[in-house]
């Protein structure tokens, strides 16, 4: 009976795939490549043709999510124009949606403890993804003369970081955390209090 890795002929997917699994069934930390290599039908000696290690292969399962993520953003990002505005929103609403339906690659890749700058291409792409929070930055302060423009690399990462808080506490079933808000409301309304503060969007917008 063939492998399972190598009957679907691409050995170095399918145990991205077992590890993305045991990933979000025990945490980053909570497998070891031999049950990788399990799960993908090989033994633990072929997963070294494709990865150095176990931080290697989260490395890949994250890259693997990055990309899925900056599509997505950059896909809200344009679902939402002309509106700055609804395209923050809209990528908002987003990093829920890709937090719930790839839990896997989301731990991967904001969990592990696996940086960004491990490789360029990681690198690359999870900055992409930031890139779409900061081109909205950009264009919602256009109004604004240069020397009063927050910076938009300042602005972005305060929206991301509120996106990842209320994944964080609200989104992902914390324990003692349940709000009385769906998580996309408090995000929403979250974002709109921030930049009305900064009077990059009219009070009444």
């Amino acid at each position: 009976m063939a492998k399972r890795g190598y009957h679907h002929g691409n050995l170095r997917q399918a145990l991205v795939d077992a590890a993305l699994a045991l990933v979000e069934a025990k945490g980053p930390t909570g497998f070891t490549l031999s049950e990788a290599a399990k799960a993908a039908g090989v033994t633990p000696a072929a997963v070294y043709r494709h990865f150095d290690g176990r931080e290697d292969l989260i490395a890949e399962a994250a890259l693997q999510g990055y990309e899925i993520f900056a599509d997505l953003m950059e896909y809200a990002f344009q679902k939402g124009q002309p509106s700055a505005l609804a395209s923050f929103e809209a990528t908002g609403r987003a990093y829920l949606a890709f937090a719930r339906k790839y839990p896997g690659h989301y731990v991967a890749m904001f969990e592990s403890g696996i940086s960004i700058n491990r490789k360029p291409e990681l690198a690359r792409v999870a900055h992409r993804a930031l890139g779409v929070l900061e081109r909205a930055a950009v264009e919602l302060s256009q109004h604004i003369p240069p020397q009063k423009r927050p910076p938009a690399q300042m602005v972005s990462a305060h929206i991301w970081a509120m996106c990842h808080g209320v994944v964080e506490l609200f989104a992902r079933g914390s324990p003692g955390t349940k709000s009385p808000f769906p998580p996309e409301d408090l995000l929403e309304s979250g974002i709109g209090v921030y930049l009305r503060g900064l009077g990059l969007v009219p009070p009444d917008d």
